[in-house]
């Protein structure tokens, strides 16, 4: 996929990946590719300055969690303006979709000719 296309729609599917469950920052990378069927990959450098962006926002809100052993995880959660961002950029989207769909139909229209 292009990389302008990815970047313009990562904010969307981070919200929405959130909107399920919480989750820290590995477990996002692994799930942004498992659901995109392997054919999307998100790095960590790209990640973090979005989820920081979100987190400016007020579109998700971090928290620490202490593990019994090993490194604290800052886990992300939607936030109630989030959800509401998050469903407005999924119908912007999906309009986006089906005006593209229209154009690339194979039927000429006669005012096209």
């Amino acid at each position: 996929m292009e990389k302008q296309l990815k970047r313009g729609t990562l904010e969307m599917v981070l919200l929405k990946l959130l909107s399920g469950r919480e989750m820290y920052g590995y477990e996002l990378v692994t799930a942004f590719q498992r659901r995109g069927n392997g054919k999307f990959e998100i790095k960590d450098g790209t990640l973090y300055p979005v989820l920081y962006r979100l987190e400016k926002a007020g579109y998700v809100e971090p928290r620490w969690v202490t593990q019994e052993r090993g490194v604290p995880r800052k886990y992300y959660r939607v936030t109630t303006l989030g959800q509401e961002e998050m469903n407005r950029l999924v119908g912007d989207w999906r309009h986006f979709v089906a005006a593209v769909d229209a154009l690339l139909e194979e039927e000429t229209d006669e005012r096209d000719q």
